[in-house]
Protein backbone atom coordinates (compact mmCIF):
# COMPACT_ATOMS: atom_id res chain seq x y z
CA UNK A 1 0.00 0.00 0.00
CA UNK A 2 2.83 2.41 0.89
CA UNK A 3 4.56 1.60 -2.35
CA UNK A 4 1.36 2.39 -4.28
CA UNK A 5 0.95 5.76 -2.56
CA UNK A 6 4.56 6.74 -3.31
CA UNK A 7 4.12 5.85 -6.97
CA UNK A 8 0.90 7.93 -7.15
CA UNK A 9 2.59 10.97 -5.57
CA UNK A 10 5.55 10.70 -7.98
CA UNK A 11 3.22 10.57 -11.02
CA UNK A 12 1.27 13.63 -9.76
CA UNK A 13 4.48 15.64 -9.25
CA UNK A 14 5.72 14.85 -12.78
CA UNK A 15 2.39 15.90 -14.35
CA UNK A 16 2.22 19.19 -12.41
CA UNK A 17 5.87 20.23 -12.94
CA UNK A 18 5.48 21.36 -16.60
CA UNK A 19 2.54 23.62 -15.72
CA UNK A 20 4.60 25.24 -12.94
CA UNK A 21 7.43 25.76 -15.43
CA UNK A 22 5.08 27.38 -17.96
CA UNK A 23 3.60 29.57 -15.23
CA UNK A 24 7.08 30.70 -14.17
CA UNK A 25 8.14 31.43 -17.78
CA UNK A 26 4.91 33.32 -18.44
CA UNK A 27 5.47 35.51 -15.38
CA UNK A 28 9.01 36.23 -16.52
CA UNK A 29 7.82 37.23 -20.03
CA UNK A 30 5.06 39.46 -18.58
CA UNK A 31 7.60 41.18 -16.35
CA UNK A 32 9.91 41.73 -19.33
CA UNK A 33 7.05 43.18 -21.42
CA UNK A 34 6.05 45.51 -18.59
CA UNK A 35 9.62 46.72 -18.23
CA UNK A 36 9.91 47.34 -22.00
CA UNK A 37 6.65 49.29 -22.08
CA UNK A 38 7.84 51.42 -19.19
CA UNK A 39 11.08 52.11 -20.99
CA UNK A 40 9.21 53.07 -24.15
CA UNK A 41 6.83 55.38 -22.30
CA UNK A 42 9.68 57.16 -20.54
CA UNK A 43 10.28 60.71 -21.84
CA UNK A 44 12.89 61.01 -24.54
CA UNK A 45 15.42 63.83 -24.29
CA UNK A 46 14.50 66.77 -26.48
CA UNK A 47 17.62 66.47 -28.57
CA UNK A 48 16.65 62.90 -29.47
CA UNK A 49 13.04 63.63 -30.47
CA UNK A 50 12.46 63.83 -34.22
CA UNK A 51 9.23 64.78 -35.92
CA UNK A 52 8.29 65.45 -39.51
CA UNK A 53 5.44 67.92 -39.68
CA UNK A 54 4.01 69.31 -42.88
CA UNK A 55 2.00 72.48 -43.02
CA UNK A 56 -0.39 73.58 -45.72
CA UNK A 57 -0.33 77.27 -46.58
CA UNK A 58 -3.43 79.16 -45.48
CA UNK A 59 -3.43 80.92 -48.83
CA UNK A 60 -1.55 80.65 -52.07
CA UNK A 61 0.08 83.98 -51.28
CA UNK A 62 0.63 85.06 -47.71
CA UNK A 63 2.62 88.17 -48.60
CA UNK A 64 0.79 91.47 -48.12
CA UNK A 65 0.18 93.69 -51.12
CA UNK A 66 2.46 96.70 -51.10
CA UNK A 67 1.05 100.15 -51.66
CA UNK A 68 2.65 100.36 -55.09
CA UNK A 69 0.70 97.32 -56.30
CA UNK A 70 -2.63 99.15 -56.11
CA UNK A 71 -3.24 100.69 -59.53
CA UNK A 72 -6.33 102.36 -60.94
CA UNK A 73 -6.93 100.06 -63.88
CA UNK A 74 -9.40 102.46 -65.54
CA UNK A 75 -6.65 105.03 -65.99
CA UNK A 76 -3.90 102.66 -67.11
CA UNK A 77 -2.27 103.29 -70.47
CA UNK A 78 -2.10 99.66 -71.59
CA UNK A 79 0.24 100.34 -74.50
CA UNK A 80 2.66 102.32 -72.32
CA UNK A 81 2.49 99.61 -69.64
CA UNK A 82 3.23 96.99 -72.28
CA UNK A 83 6.22 98.93 -73.63
CA UNK A 84 7.64 99.70 -70.19
CA UNK A 85 7.52 96.14 -68.82
CA UNK A 86 10.77 94.30 -69.67
CA UNK A 87 10.97 90.77 -70.98
CA UNK A 88 11.86 88.48 -68.04
CA UNK A 89 15.50 87.43 -68.19
CA UNK A 90 15.46 84.74 -65.50
CA UNK A 91 14.78 81.03 -65.81
CA UNK A 92 14.06 78.11 -63.52
CA UNK A 93 16.49 75.21 -63.18
CA UNK A 94 15.41 72.49 -65.61
CA UNK A 95 12.30 74.67 -66.23
CA UNK A 96 10.69 73.27 -63.07
CA UNK A 97 8.71 75.44 -60.68
CA UNK A 98 10.10 74.57 -57.21
CA UNK A 99 6.93 75.71 -55.42
CA UNK A 100 4.59 73.47 -57.39
CA UNK A 101 5.03 70.54 -55.00
CA UNK A 102 3.72 72.62 -52.10
CA UNK A 103 0.67 73.70 -54.12
CA UNK A 104 -0.22 70.20 -55.30
CA UNK A 105 0.65 68.29 -52.13
CA UNK A 106 -2.98 67.82 -51.03
CA UNK A 107 -4.77 67.82 -54.39
CA UNK A 108 -5.47 65.08 -56.90
CA UNK A 109 -5.57 67.52 -59.83
CA UNK A 110 -3.78 70.71 -60.74
CA UNK A 111 -4.86 73.76 -58.72
CA UNK A 112 -3.90 76.19 -61.52
CA UNK A 113 -6.29 77.60 -64.12
CA UNK A 114 -6.01 75.99 -67.56
CA UNK A 115 -5.51 78.31 -70.54
CA UNK A 116 -6.35 76.89 -73.97
CA UNK A 117 -4.62 78.89 -76.67
CA UNK A 118 -5.63 78.33 -80.30
CA UNK A 119 -3.57 81.12 -81.92
CA UNK A 120 -0.17 82.62 -81.08
CA UNK A 121 0.01 85.49 -78.60
CA UNK A 122 2.96 87.78 -78.04
CA UNK A 123 4.71 89.62 -75.27
CA UNK A 124 7.29 91.65 -77.14
CA UNK A 125 9.88 89.12 -78.37
CA UNK A 126 8.20 86.19 -76.58
CA UNK A 127 5.87 84.25 -78.90
CA UNK A 128 3.47 81.99 -76.96
CA UNK A 129 2.50 79.17 -79.28
CA UNK A 130 -0.92 77.44 -79.30
CA UNK A 131 -1.39 74.76 -76.68
CA UNK A 132 -2.71 74.05 -73.20
CA UNK A 133 -1.01 75.92 -70.37
CA UNK A 134 -1.39 75.97 -66.61
CA UNK A 135 -1.09 79.61 -65.53
CA UNK A 136 0.75 80.03 -62.24
CA UNK A 137 1.49 83.34 -60.45
CA UNK A 138 4.95 83.50 -58.93
CA UNK A 139 7.00 86.21 -57.24
CA UNK A 140 10.60 86.83 -58.24
CA UNK A 141 12.73 89.56 -56.64
CA UNK A 142 9.68 91.47 -55.43
CA UNK A 143 7.81 91.38 -58.75
CA UNK A 144 5.02 89.11 -59.93
CA UNK A 145 5.00 86.96 -63.04
CA UNK A 146 2.72 84.44 -64.72
CA UNK A 147 4.31 81.11 -65.57
CA UNK A 148 2.97 79.28 -68.62
CA UNK A 149 3.46 75.59 -67.81
CA UNK A 150 3.18 72.78 -70.29
CA UNK A 151 3.60 69.12 -69.28
CA UNK A 152 4.94 70.21 -65.89
CA UNK A 153 7.66 72.47 -67.34
CA UNK A 154 7.79 76.28 -67.39
CA UNK A 155 7.70 77.27 -71.04
CA UNK A 156 7.02 81.03 -70.92
CA UNK A 157 7.23 83.77 -68.28
CA UNK A 158 5.19 86.98 -68.56
CA UNK A 159 5.30 89.90 -66.10
CA UNK A 160 2.21 91.15 -64.23
CA UNK A 161 1.41 94.84 -63.98
CA UNK A 162 -1.10 94.60 -61.15
CA UNK A 163 -2.07 92.40 -58.20
CA UNK A 164 -5.06 92.88 -55.93
CA UNK A 165 -7.42 90.96 -53.68
CA UNK A 166 -10.38 89.13 -55.19
CA UNK A 167 -13.70 90.83 -54.34
CA UNK A 168 -15.83 89.11 -51.74
CA UNK A 169 -18.20 86.42 -53.08
CA UNK A 170 -16.58 86.62 -56.53
CA UNK A 171 -16.14 82.87 -56.83
CA UNK A 172 -19.60 82.21 -55.45
CA UNK A 173 -21.14 84.50 -58.07
CA UNK A 174 -19.01 83.40 -61.03
CA UNK A 175 -18.22 79.73 -60.52
CA UNK A 176 -20.92 77.10 -61.09
CA UNK A 177 -22.26 75.71 -57.83
CA UNK A 178 -22.44 71.94 -57.45
CA UNK A 179 -25.97 70.60 -57.15
CA UNK A 180 -26.07 67.67 -54.75
CA UNK A 181 -28.76 65.14 -54.00
CA UNK A 182 -30.04 64.61 -50.45
CA UNK A 183 -27.72 61.62 -49.74
CA UNK A 184 -24.75 63.63 -51.09
CA UNK A 185 -25.65 66.58 -48.83
CA UNK A 186 -25.85 64.25 -45.81
CA UNK A 187 -22.48 62.76 -46.71
CA UNK A 188 -20.95 66.23 -47.15
CA UNK A 189 -22.29 67.37 -43.77
CA UNK A 190 -20.88 64.23 -42.13
CA UNK A 191 -17.46 64.80 -43.70
CA UNK A 192 -17.48 68.44 -42.59
CA UNK A 193 -18.38 67.35 -39.04
CA UNK A 194 -15.52 64.83 -38.95
CA UNK A 195 -13.08 67.33 -40.44
CA UNK A 196 -14.11 69.98 -37.93
CA UNK A 197 -13.45 67.78 -34.90
CA UNK A 198 -10.55 65.68 -36.16
CA UNK A 199 -7.76 67.70 -37.77
CA UNK A 200 -5.91 64.63 -38.99
CA UNK A 201 -8.85 63.67 -41.22
CA UNK A 202 -9.63 67.15 -42.50
CA UNK A 203 -9.20 67.60 -46.22
CA UNK A 204 -7.18 70.61 -47.23
CA UNK A 205 -9.07 72.70 -49.82
CA UNK A 206 -7.33 73.80 -52.99
CA UNK A 207 -7.61 77.49 -53.96
CA UNK A 208 -10.46 78.59 -56.20
CA UNK A 209 -9.39 79.74 -59.66
CA UNK A 210 -10.82 81.76 -62.51
CA UNK A 211 -9.50 83.16 -65.79
CA UNK A 212 -10.76 86.29 -67.53
CA UNK A 213 -9.65 87.49 -70.98
CA UNK A 214 -10.75 90.70 -72.69
CA UNK A 215 -9.93 92.04 -76.17
CA UNK A 216 -8.70 95.64 -76.11
CA UNK A 217 -7.97 98.19 -78.79
CA UNK A 218 -4.87 98.00 -80.96
CA UNK A 219 -4.67 94.16 -80.77
CA UNK A 220 -4.04 94.08 -77.02
CA UNK A 221 -5.52 91.35 -74.84
CA UNK A 222 -5.97 91.80 -71.10
CA UNK A 223 -5.85 88.63 -69.00
CA UNK A 224 -6.60 88.24 -65.31
CA UNK A 225 -5.64 85.10 -63.39
CA UNK A 226 -7.70 84.54 -60.25
CA UNK A 227 -5.97 82.24 -57.79
CA UNK A 228 -7.07 81.96 -54.19
CA UNK A 229 -7.48 85.35 -52.54
CA UNK A 230 -5.66 87.31 -55.23
CA UNK A 231 -5.92 88.14 -58.89
CA UNK A 232 -3.06 89.00 -61.25
CA UNK A 233 -3.22 91.23 -64.34
CA UNK A 234 -1.05 90.92 -67.44
CA UNK A 235 -1.33 91.91 -71.06
CA UNK A 236 -0.47 90.24 -74.36
CA UNK A 237 -0.91 91.04 -78.02
CA UNK A 238 -2.43 89.09 -80.88
CA UNK A 239 0.06 90.74 -83.30
CA UNK A 240 3.69 91.23 -82.39
CA UNK A 241 4.58 94.87 -81.76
Amino acid sequence: MRKFLCTLILISFVSVAPSWGAFWNRNKSQQAQTQNSQNQSAPVPQNQQTSQQTSYPQDVDGNPISEGEYIDIDNIDIEKMYRDMPVPNFKYIHNIDPDEYQDTMYSTWSPYPLFRLTAPLFFKSVAIQPGYYLLTPREHEGKWYILFKEAGKVKYIVPCYKKEMVPMNFYKNNLPQIKMTTPQKIREKALQFVGKHFDSSKRKPIPDTYLDATDLDNNFISLIVYWGNYRYYFVLRSIQL
